[in-house]
């Protein structure tokens, strides 16, 4: 018998079953810290649990995050991270949606999507004039997702960093 996990038998998750919730104590951001090492994991970083959860923690305490996560039937299955950020020609203050990732096991399922609609609700909910977000070149499947959600490409603004 080939072993196997719990994901053999999962089926579909239906959309009641996926609760989409706000970080709202340390033990939240616990929850989404595995997560985040994922995420992490993705972009090609080595795996550090306790890093991940120290700076999710940290950015939870000072106010300079908010975190929706998803559950399915109590597993975490995704979360979106936004950091506040202002625009001077606007004048107002627009978020980042910085971080949004779902866990292999539960893609195609549209948890993505309902990450990504909360945190527009957020948006909303706190008078902001928009969101931004950047993704790798080569993430197709994100930048599908992107799409359609409505945001468009920038083809106006290049983005420039310098890392230290």
């Amino acid at each position: 018998m080939e072993p196997c996990d719990d994901i053999c038998a999962m089926t579909e998750p239906s959309p009641a079953s996926v609760q989409i919730r706000l970080a709202e104590s340390l033990e939240d951001v616990a929850r989404v810290a595995p997560l985040f090492d994922a995420y992490r994991v993705f972009y090609r970083q080595p795996s550090d649990l306790a890093a991940s959860y120290a700076f999710l923690a940290e950015r939870w305490q000072r106010r300079e995050t908010v975190l929706f996560f998803a559950t399915v039937e109590d597993a975490n299955a995704g979360f979106v991270q936004l950091f506040p950020s202002f625009s001077s020609v606007s004048i107002g203050v627009f978020w980042i949606l910085n971080d949004l990732f779902v866990d292999s096991r539960y893609r195609k399922h549209g948890i993505g999507g309902r990450l990504m609609q909360r945190a527009e609700q957020h948006a909303h909910e706190t008078g902001a004039i928009g969101l931004t977000l950047s993704t790798a070149v080569d993430n197709f499947t994100a930048q599908a997702l992107y799409r359609s959600q409505g945001y468009v490409r920038d083809e106006e603004f290049l983005v420039f960093n310098r890392y230290f």
